[in-house]
């Protein structure tokens, strides 16, 4: 690509790109340049998933990093994170991007960087796809996996006293908002970590996978719009409440910024961007997830329990839970903003969380 990388792709046009950035990047992929991507044999028995999702601006993006690699990476982390709810093995995905002529090539080739090295560290590829002009970025893929009959974990399948697990580990995101912001502070080594961990979130395929085939999970989804919201999905699923503890744990450095920016472990914890998961665990069988997953080096705690009165409580005093959730089509949508009120927005005082919206964003949730 050496001469051309200055170019936009308007100098390009369609056939230049195919020539110059696809055919060197997926040329030796099975079906490239077919009509149909090709994902994989399917050996039977098998069940398919499919889920289709859009990326959203990265909050990197708006913390001083313009790196279109981020995007590429979040665009791809995000689908992949429902077929983890799922419980299922990723067979590809088939990506759509719109973009504006004036973007170069380069800019362009670190898009696709992006998704492919997210693709590569979760075990799977992009099959196919499709590109166009148009007056703003948007970015989209679809994702296809399988799951072992009758194992596809969905929101429905919890009863009341089974409880709730939160995999993975919260709050990495913002904390690295509070940091480039200047509200707190860490050792090198640790700030980098925070900023590593933010720039490249995984899903949470293995876990998901592994808890699905044993059967140990009965429902499940993804945190993507913030673990209230992804409760409050799950309950209204199965009829039921939730009494959340509050009580969570947080990774050393990211309990650090919390502390120093006068957060509870709690108001961090909720937020979103980070894609773990809410998982569904009859009582008797907690102490195994643990242990199973702990075995993985996958981190799972116990954060609630499911009721029967339908209510969302928080806390030893088991108050009205008014958590934070961002919401499709409303005022609390996600599509970037000005840094210097984002972090309020999101996070309030940590006290007093303000509430975001009233209801769930479905599509892509």
């Amino acid at each position: 690509m050496s001469g051309t990388t200055e170019l936009t792709l308007g100098d390009l046009g369609e056939r230049g790109i195919q020539e110059k950035v696809f055919q060197p990047r997926y040329g030796l992929t099975e079906g490239f340049g077919d009509d149909s991507a090709f994902l994989a044999e399917v050996k039977s028995p098998a069940e398919l998933v499919a889920t289709t999702d859009s990326c959203p601006t990265p909050l990197v993006n708006l913390l001083g990093e313009p790196d279109l690699y981020h995007a590429g990476w979040l665009l791809a982390t995000i689908n992949l994170s429902d077929l983890a709810a799922a419980g299922a093995e990723p067979l590809g995905l088939v990506v759509n991007y719109t973009l504006p002529k004036a973007t170069t090539v380069r800019e362009f080739e670190r898009l696709l960087e992006g998704v492919d090295a997210c693709c590569r560290a979760h075990g799977t590829k992009v099959a196919g796809g499709d590109i166009r002009d148009g007056a703003a970025m948007q970015l989209t893929a679809t994702a296809i996996g399988r799951c072992a009959p009758g194992s596809r974990l969905g929101r429905s399948g919890a009863l009341a006293g089974d409880r709730l697990l939160l995999v993975g580990s919260p709050g990495y995101l913002w904390a690295a908002a509070l940091l480039a912001t200047g509200q707190a502070t860490l050792p090198e080594r640790d700030r980098d970590e925070v900023w590593h961990r933010a720039c490249r979130p995984t899903a949470q395929l293995k876990a998901g996978r592994r808890l699905a085939t044993t059967g140990l999970a009965h429902a499940a989804m993804d945190v993507s719009d913030g673990l209230f919201a992804t409760v409050r999905t799950l309950c209204e699923a199965n009829g039921l409440g939730a009494a959340i503890t509050e009580d969570v744990e947080l990774d050393a450095p990211v309990a650090s910024v919390a502390e120093q920016s006068g957060l509870t472990p709690f108001a961090l914890a909720q937020t979103w961007g980070d894609w773990g998961l809410v998982v569904v665990i009859r009582p008797g069988d907690v102490d195994q997830v643990k242990k199973t997953l702990r075995e993985e080096g996958i981190a799972a705690q116990e954060i609630g329990e499911l009721t029967t009165d339908g209510q969302l409580t928080s806390g030893p005093e088991n108050e009205s839970w008014q958590g934070i959730a961002q919401e499709r089509f409303s005022a609390t949508s996600w599509h970037g903003g000005e840094l210097s009120t984002l972090i309020t927005e999101v996070l309030g005082d940590g006290r007093n969380p303000r509430v975001h919206g009233t209801g769930n964003a479905v599509y892509g949730s």
